[in-house]
């Protein structure tokens, strides 16, 4: 298991696994670098880096939970750069991943080789944040991994054409069995630490997706996403008409990442890197 220690004492989780193009893939909000299992297969040929944020996943937990904000995640990617003596790298942002590469290219713009948004854009609607508050922090209604699994089936009826297979691989990925029901995978603090953030000013995140200018990107759309909008990709397509999209039809918030058209746009842009 390869960790390394941040500047303030945490110990972070990584895997690093192959050669070639780096590309750094960050998870969503609640998740882990096992976002990406399901891609993998489709990338060999580059070096994969999966990184958990602190307080998710194999990573510690930190004590602050106020640490559990973007400006601190970003600062632990430099790290575990540095820790790898990486000069640059590519970033693939799943949903929060691609929020942390949008901070790095307007912090660290020179430490990036190009960007995939997983979902994710300058426009965040208010249906997703919705979610988010609902379950944040808390554990699944659920006692197993299979109900946990029929009932992610029923949640997201944009998501179409799923086996029973993909959606229990989620429920495990998600949530560990325990004596008394499922666990979630995280520090439920974060909770605290996303409310907060919620609650607070509005940010407008524009400029972090113009600081993407000169840089390879794309960008993977649910095209049932709630919270992602096709306005918002429009959106971002007028001020990059260059930016590779995959519109991935009968998926939400977030697409697998292995469906053909991730698959291809994926591909496209490691192109542009090459």
């Amino acid at each position: 298991m390869a960790r390394f220690t941040t500047s303030d004492g945490l110990a972070v989780h990584y895997t690093d696994e192959g050669s070639g193009l780096p590309i750094l893939c960050l998870a969503g909000l609640t998740r882990t670098g096992a976002d990406f299992d399901y891609v993998t297969p489709h990338l060999s040929g580059n070096r994969l880096i999966k990184m958990d944020y602190r307080g998710r996943g194999q990573s510690d937990y930190d004590p602050d939970w106020q640490n559990y904000a973007l400006p601190v995640e970003c600062r632990d990617v430099l790290e575990l750069l540095a820790h790898l003596g990486l000069e640059k790298v590519a970033v693939l942002g799943t949903s929060r991943g691609g929020l942390n590469a949008m901070g790095l290219a307007a912090a660290a713009k020179d430490r990036l080789l190009g960007v995939a948004l997983n979902d994710v854009g300058p426009v965040i609607e208010s249906a997703g944040l919705d979610m988010i508050r609902h379950y944040i922090g808390r554990p699944p209604a659920a006692k197993t991994h299979a109900d946990a699994a029929a009932a992610m089936a029923r949640a997201f009826p944009e998501f179409r054409d799923v086996p029973d297979s993909r959606w229990m691989a989620e429920a495990e990925k998600h949530y560990v069995q325990t004596d008394t029901g499922l666990a979630i995978t995280y520090d439920p603090h974060l909770r605290d630490a996303v409310l907060a953030a919620m609650d607070g000013p509005d940010v407008d995140l524009w400029p972090f997706f113009d600081a993407l200018a000169g840089l390879p990107l794309a960008c993977i759309w649910g095209e049932g996403s709630n919270l992602l909008s096709e306005t918002t990709v429009r959106d971002m397509q007028s001020r990059r008409p260059d930016m590779i999209l995959g519109s991935v039809p009968g998926r939400g918030h977030v697409p697998f990442l292995d469906e053909p058209q991730s698959i291809a746009a994926l591909h496209k842009w490691i192109g542009e890197m090459q």
